[in-house]
């Protein structure tokens, strides 16, 4: 991947600005000169900051995944005992899930996009140290289930209700409760903590 500029405060402002329009439309639907409109500058101005669209579109979603995943990473490296750790992980992802669209959005296309070299790219430099620590802070729990598929599960029950607010409503037995970040956050736990079991 090329190295970062050097010219921070305009690069980190380009990349706060493209995040809405690639929420928005993805990597495919968005282009170096909608972005150069939306960021005010020419599309050579814009090029000078970043090689092409696949560079800007790693930039920027490095950026807005990275100081949110380090708190999420700090959570799961506390003192506290694994199961603790593993309950302020998901009430924080659930809280930043519900309190950032743009975030979700960018996260559904993420794991949308065809591209198996930027999916590649995108699992190295951006996801793979917070679904290690995931990954690992299950393994401590000694659950008898495999720590990558619990791992992965997890990020599916916490954000696939958000993922799916538009229409899940519409379905039987649904409440307006089911919908507070507050509500999905102790399921996922209650469900957890049970082994998967439906009591």
């Amino acid at each position: 991947m090329t190295k970062p500029i050097t010219k921070k405060k305009t690069r980190d402002e380009i990349l706060e600005l493209a995040v809405p329009l690639f929420a928005k439309d993805g990597y495919d639907g968005v282009s170096m000169r909608d972005v150069a409109a939306a960021t005010g500058l020419t599309p050579a101005a814009l090029y000078y900051h970043f090689n092409d669209k696949e560079h800007l579109y790693i930039s920027v979603v490095i950026n807005d995944f990275t100081g949110k995943s380090t708190v999420l990473s700090d959570i799961i490296k506390g003192p506290e005992p694994p199961w603790e750790r593993l309950e302020k992980f998901i009430e924080g992802l659930v809280n930043l899930t519900a309190s950032d669209q743009n975030f979700l959005r960018l996260m559904q296309w993420v794991k949308l996009d065809s591209d198996e070299v930027r999916q590649h790219k995108l699992a190295e430099y951006v996801f793979s140290d917070l679904f290690v620590s995931v990954h690992d802070l299950v393994a401590e729990l000694n659950s008898g289930h495999d720590a990558y598929m619990l791992a992965i599960s997890i990020f599916g029950l916490i954000t696939f209700p958000f993922e799916s607010m538009t229409i899940h409503k519409f379905m039987p037995g649904y409440r307006p409760e089911h919908d507070q970040p507050a509500v999905i956050a102790k399921h996922v736990i209650k469900l957890l903590r049970s082994g998967g079991k439906i009591q």
